[in-house]
């Protein structure tokens, strides 16, 4: 047998690389086996993707119908939503397949939000090519992850022409689809149920203590401004600087419908809408752009409190019950509008749509100068008092 020294270059490398990737994995199954129960399959594409699946005692495999996608935020990565992955698992083993994005990560990230949109729709379809047996789809994101999948799911919502566009809603404000009817409208082929954003900037970040590391200071503002140059396309974006969209901002731009994409009608074919969002200490993401209301809406802060099983929610608002009007925007009429109506028009548009809105609050924790990653329990060892909101989100999640 030839001695490692009488290998050549290139084959050694390709040896260390194989190693490298097989440890991976095993560490990745090692962590996830310590959960306490069953066993865990990883399944890696040639591009580094995974998802987690359980199998049972023998290794058959399973065959869950509801696929949940998780989306990392900026500068972030799949491993963001571990924690969170690990406890739907538990919770819904023989239901769900979970995959955590990894198609936008580190500086993937500030490449803008309609690229990152494009690429993650292009990473859904290739998980679903790979589960042919699922036919549910739900989204959990956190931060600027609710932007990017806002975005893909406009570029993967399908909708027959025969299907009449009004009728009854549900209590979530989506149509109404509990008398065994088939879904006409669809996301990648498959029936639309939980929408949840976690902390994002759904109104960008621009102004009205949008950025709360800000204060609310107006020349603090501006320097953030300037400095979103620095994040790429993704910074202009999210301050509204850009004119990527028939010369409007592209946020705007994603509050209405559109002859190529469908942002409210892909939003409004989901059974829920749901915002988590951080009443202060989140010094990323303001309340308002995270819960899609005016100032003069967000509750008082005096006089909430959680309860013993979710002690930093406080305060849960149920959508309205109504037949959402969908917003065609024209560039016409878009250019017509000021920087000081363009949130307003956001506001009114995707409120629209209807939304369970949860407000946390961290005062009490530890934890709460961290709270934009505490919320989604990004790291358990630092952000672990985010774990009753991601028990809260379990517990309320439709399958």
């Amino acid at each position: 047998m030839a001695s490692m020294e009488s290998e050549t270059p290139d084959v050694l490398n390709e040896t260390r690389n194989a190693n490298k990737k097989k440890n991976g994995i095993r560490m990745e199954s090692f962590y996830l086996r310590k959960i306490g129960f069953g066993c865990f399959r990883v399944q890696q594409d040639e591009e580094g993707n995974f998802d987690m699946e359980v199998v049972n005692g023998d290794g058959e495999r399973r065959k869950p119908t509801h696929l949940l996608i998780m989306v990392n935020g900026l500068v972030g990565s799949a491993k963001d939503w571990e924690y969170a992955a690990e406890e739907f698992l538990k919770t819904y083993p023989e239901d769900i397949i979970v995959h955590c994005s990894k198609r936008n990560y580190s500086t993937l990230t500030l490449d803008g939000v309609d690229v990152m949109g494009g690429r993650l729709a292009e990473e859904i379809l290739l998980v679903i090519k790979r589960h042919p047996n699922v036919q549910k789809l739900s989204f959990i994101c956190h931060s600027l992850g609710g932007l990017i999948a806002r975005y893909a799911i406009a570029k993967l919502y399908e909708q027959k022409e025969d299907v009449q566009v009004n009728g009854e809603y549900n209590k979530h404000g989506s149509r109404d689809q509990s008398n065994g009817e088939e879904f006409k409208e669809k996301i990648a082929g498959l029936e639309p149920i939980n929408f949840i954003t976690f902390a994002t900037p759904h109104l960008g970040s621009r102004g009205h203590k949008q950025v709360p590391m800000c204060c609310g200071f107006y020349a603090l503002e501006k320097v953030a401004i300037c400095t979103s140059y620095l994040f790429g396309r993704t910074g202009r974006h999210l301050f509204l600087l850009d004119k990527d969209s028939g010369n409007c901002p592209l946020l705007l731009h994603m509050a209405g419908d559109h002859e190529d994409l469908k942002f409210l009608s892909a939003l409004q074919s989901f059974r829920r809408r749901v915002t988590y969002a951080n009443m202060r200490y989140d010094n990323v993401v303001g309340w308002s752009t995270s819960s899609i209301r005016r100032r003069t809406e967000l509750p008082k802060l005096k006089g909430l409190s959680g309860d013993g099983k979710y002690p930093y929610i406080v305060n849960v608002e149920t959508p309205k019950v109504c037949s959402p009007q969908l917003y065609v925007l024209t560039g016409a009429k878009a250019n017509r509008f000021k920087k000081t109506e363009v949130e307003e028009e956001m506001i009114k548009r995707l409120s629209s749509v209807g939304w369970e809105r949860v407000d946390v609050d961290f005062h009490r924790s530890k934890q709460r100068n961290n709270a934009h990653l505490t919320i989604q329990v990004n790291r358990y060892r630092v952000n672990s008092d985010g774990a009753c909101v991601i028990q809260h989100m379990i517990d309320n999640f439709l399958l």
